[in-house]
């Protein structure tokens, strides 16, 4: 009479779903929530407010948040552009791997970067 138990059979990852689950659906309602947000219309800065604080920028190594001129089909502004300038040329500045031609920016800031161990 040989009575022998069941081995333990492991459930992989059938255990962790709920985890999954909980990130997956609160990363959902985030995005959810950033494409509901409407970027505000910044104020049209002149030619010259631009060069300056590109040139700024440039100069001290800082990022910036541009805000380009266009809108998509329900009206709103896209999200800013946030990067250093990685360089430019007679048409345009490349910010966060893309490039920006000059006439299509709208405006212009200087932005600062919150440190990860700032506290709010």
């Amino acid at each position: 009479m040989t009575n022998e138990l069941h081995p333990y059979q492991d459930r992989k990852k059938l255990k962790w779903n709920g985890f999954y689950l909980s990130e997956h659906t609160s990363q959902l309602a985030a995005e959810k929530k950033e494409r509901r947000y409407t970027w505000p219309a910044k104020p049209t800065m002149t030619t010259e407010e631009i060069g300056q604080l590109l040139t700024e920028a440039r100069i001290k190594d800082q990022s910036v948040a541009l805000q380009k001129e266009e809108m998509d089909a329900e009206g709103h502004y896209p999200p800013d552009v946030i990067g250093k300038i990685q360089g430019y040329d007679e048409l345009g500045i490349y910010i966060a791997g893309e490039k920006i031609h000059y006439d299509e920016i709208r405006s212009v800031a200087l932005h600062k970067t919150k440190k990860w161990s700032a506290l709010d």
